[in-house]
């Protein structure tokens, strides 16, 4: 049987540790396949790329994960509920559509206890499916975004919504920085009078970017808080791809053990 190519879309992706973490478990379960990165432009163009690279999967990042829910043939439940989508494999020329985002984010903030109320700053891809999740398993969630178009769907799910204009602030014990500001610069996901309002009041703050101490981050650290980076959310969540991209033929605790020395390399 000939090798199985995996890839991550996105744009920015060449700062992902994705091909990393799942050829360290490819190679250490003795799993004949290969993953690897494509800088995807046009999202309009994303199941044409998958079958021209001719994958068996991929996993998809920001800007994408909307346009990768429109590319799939079939949808399982969560992630046709959410409308994002950011695990594809395919089975018999047909692509299956997942959402590992949730379930990882939810694994990597069952550390911070007593966490009810929670601020997330932004409503893209990952906002929208880890609100969900996140409402399902009982917090409260308000989203706070600078224009008021995305958060209409959350309007419609019944969320509190607020744009940097409408904002009135109340004590949230866990802010997160949804949005990819402080990626590839030292910029603020919010206007920082209100976040000097927000995070002293906050138990914890948390930033979906890992491998790095946004601006974000170091704000929240000057204010005492513990933090926390996105690098849980992206071993867990690519744990769950692993197990659909091989069947489930693994445990997660030994699909673990090779991903998280990704994040020591």
């Amino acid at each position: 049987m000939a090798k199985e190519l995996f890839a991550i879309f996105g744009n920015p992706v060449s700062h992902s540790k994705s091909p990393l973490m799942h050829n360290l478990a490819f190679q250490g379960l003795s799993y004949d396949a290969c993953y690897t990165r494509y800088l995807l432009e046009n999202g309009s163009t994303l199941k044409e790329t998958f079958s021209n690279l001719k994958l068996k999967g991929v996993n998809v990042t920001v800007p994408h994960k909307e346009a990768a829910f429109n590319a799939c043939d079939f949808l399982d439940p969560f992630a046709q509920k959410i409308g994002v989508v950011n695990t594809i494999i395919e089975k018999e020329g047909k692509l299956y559509g997942y959402n590992t985002d949730a379930p990882g984010f939810l694994k990597a903030i069952s550390e911070f206890k007593e966490i009810k109320t929670v601020l997330f700053l932004g409503a893209g891809g990952t906002a929208q499916a880890t609100s969900v999740i996140l409402k399902d398993e009982g917090y409260e969630v308000t989203l706070l975004n600078r224009s008021e178009e995305r958060l209409k769907k959350y309007k419609v799910d019944n969320f509190k919504t607020y744009t940097f204009e409408t904002f009135e602030p109340q004590t949230y014990d866990l802010v997160i920085n949804m949005t990819s500001a402080g990626l590839e610069d030292d910029s603020l996901p919010a206007p920082k009078e209100i976040l000097d309002t927000v995070i002293p009041q906050a138990k914890a703050c948390m930033d979906v970017i890992y491998g790095k101490e946004t601006a974000f981050l170091k704000l929240a650290k000057s204010h005492n808080k513990p933090t926390k980076d996105g690098s849980d959310m992206l071993l867990y969540q690519g744990i769950i791809a692993f197990e659909y991209f091989t069947q489930s033929s693994y445990t997660f605790e030994s699909i673990k053990s090779y991903m998280q020395k990704a994040f020591i390399l």
